[in-house]
């Protein structure tokens, strides 16, 4: 009997609405299955205290593609993202200096002359640098990369990548180079003075990322979070008007418009395969209501681990890809909390109402503040000072919050993704809570008494709500070996897994973390691809 779905696909995330979007739009029946009560994954809008809303997990905008928003056009579908007024904000502890960057590079050099003119007068060099890595990363992020495994199928990518560095003189590519190696740590210290500046730019490298600022790799997930832009202009970050679920609403929307049929509340319990031409390929999934829904092509809108690890027999899989799978890194070493406010924060350096307010407030004054604070969290398992970002979009967006009020986000590292000698996250929930507050007060005394209400998400709580293994809110760690083809796996870089039909179209593929839109868009291009041609590509270790 002919499935009645021509693909189905697991996770009703960003990732998965976008390549659903894509599969709809060339006249084949999809089916999205979400194991959640809405669609968005970890990128929704929710009430977490009686008349505040807010984003729950993912919580500004800057990496989502044009591109996508273009083609799906969720602007027709209500989606309006405006810009921060400031990029961020860095006080320093009482008595010394804070740096607000932005909104314009005269205004960041004019701030930042006042602490260090050398500084001022280097980093749009810095910049330059940085744009020049962002803009390659910019070129490969709608492209399928080389699937690492060898063969002709890889030899046209080779040569597009290899063009893409042709044009690159050879201090370009030793800055390349050292941005995909080396700590961001390093390099800041090789190029600035400022502790402020350092801790404003080195933040990036730990976003997401558990480990320390001088940690080798680091400089790379620091260019990852430059590539991006809101309305046409690169680099800066935004807020979605209704949090991070209107993104995904939005595209929900066009989905259905589409005619893609979106079941929530339908868990999956595994994926079925069957045997064909030597091999297996999908041949349905089973849901935990029962169901057998029959399908010959599934795309994985879900953490790699999850995938392979709990929704596939062994036996379905490769002996070594099921063995080099369970070395796949997951861990983010975050806590995400929102909080509902009586009143702004009033900070030390800055205690009057202001476009700082707006900003990406970051708590961390220096790199040994942070590298203390991962330090702490991988030898006691919580950081004693942690590591904040807070965002209170309410200052852009009042449907968040009653009139006169406010909600925060706080994005926190670092904190263990296991605890150590076994302990429950459950059990430490309240201390991470209080050392956050307390974080927060140093800077901004007052901030813990205008707390109204709380919502604490520890990395045990991100895997169980959302399905982060971890609690890693990139589907995997952003390293070198983890990156382009070897996501998730060298061999498996252009969005095909190791059984005929199977497909990764989350973040655990190219280009990784972040809501980007980018590895749906992909995934979807090769699904299509694949739709024209009889037969499977062969894997290395296919047998």
């Amino acid at each position: 009997m002919k499935p009645a779905d021509d693909i189905i696909i697991l996770g009703a995330g960003h990732n998965g609405l976008t390549c659903a979007c894509y599969l709809a739009r060339r006249g084949m029946r999809v089916r999205v299955l979400e194991r959640r009560d809405r669609v968005g994954g970890a990128a929704v809008t929710e009430e977490f205290h009686p008349g505040y809303r807010n984003s729950t997990a993912s919580y500004t905008v800057s990496l989502l593609q044009e591109q996508v928003i273009e083609d799906l056009g969720l602007r027709r579908h209500g989606l309006e993202i405006v810009e921060r007024p400031l990029g961020n904000f860095v006080p320093g502890p009482e008595g010394e200096p804070s740096l607000a960057l932005g909104p314009t590079p005269r205004d960041t050099a004019r701030a930042l002359a006042a602490l260090s003119p050398r500084d001022a007068e280097r980093l749009p060099a810095f910049e330059a640098m940085l744009e020049q890595g962002a803009d390659l990363i910019r070129k490969t992020l709608l492209q399928t990369p080389p699937s690492g495994g060898g063969g002709l199928r890889d030899l046209p990518r080779l040569i597009r990548d290899a063009r893409l560095l042709r044009h690159l003189d050879t201090e370009a590519r030793r800055d390349l180079l050292a941005l995909f190696s080396r700590s961001a740590g390093e390099i800041l210290d090789e190029w600035f003075e400022s502790d402020r500046l350092k801790a404003a730019l080195g933040f990036d490298s730990i976003v997401g990322h558990y480990a320390s600022p001088y940690t080798p790799g680091s400089a790379y997930v620091l260019l990852h979070h430059v590539f991006g832009g809101v309305n046409g202009k690169p680099g800066v970050w935004g807020h979605a008007i209704g949090g991070m679920g209107a993104i995904s609403e939005a595209m929900a929307a066009e989905a259905r418009r589409l005619g893609v049929s979106i079941e929530t509340e339908a868990p999956v319990r595994a994926v079925t395969t069957e045997a064909w031409r030597g091999r297996r390929r999908v041949s349905g999934v089973e849901l935990e209501d029962g169901r057998h829904l029959p399908t010959r092509r599934l795309a994985a809108n879900v953490n790699p681990r999850l995938l392979y690890e709990r929704l596939m027999a062994p036996d379905d899989l490769p002996r070594s890809f099921r063995e080099r799978i369970q070395s796949y890194r997951c861990g983010s070493g975050t806590v995400r909390m929102n909080v509902a406010l009586s009143e702004l924060p009033r900070f030390r350096a800055r205690p009057e109402p202001g476009p700082h307010h707006g900003s990406g407030i970051i708590i961390a004054p220096d790199l040994a503040y942070m590298d203390r604070a991962w330090r702490d969290a991988r030898d006691e398992g919580l950081a004693g000072r942690p590591v904040v970002e807070m965002v209170i979009p309410s200052t852009l967006d009042d449907s968040l919050a009653p009139e006169g009020r406010h909600v925060a986000s706080l994005f926190c590292q670092h904190f263990a993704p296991e605890l150590p000698d076994g302990a429950d996250w459950e059990d430490y929930r309240e201390t991470a809570a209080q050392r956050v507050i307390d974080a927060v007060e140093a800077f901004a005394p007052g901030f813990a008494d205008s707390i109204l209400g709380r919502m604490t998400l520890t990395p045990a709580d991100l895997e169980a709500r959302f399905g982060l293994v971890g609690g890693d809110i990139f589907h995997g760690v952003l390293a070198p070996d983890q990156l382009y083809s070897a996501r998730p796996l060298l061999g498996y870089g252009d969005y095909r897994g190791p059984v005929a039909g199977l497909y990764h179209c989350g973040s655990g593929a190219h280009p990784g973390g972040g809501v980007t839109g980018a590895p749906g868009y992909n995934a979807a291009r090769e699904i299509l691809r694949d739709r024209r041609r009889p037969g499977w590509p062969r894997r290395p270790d296919s047998d």
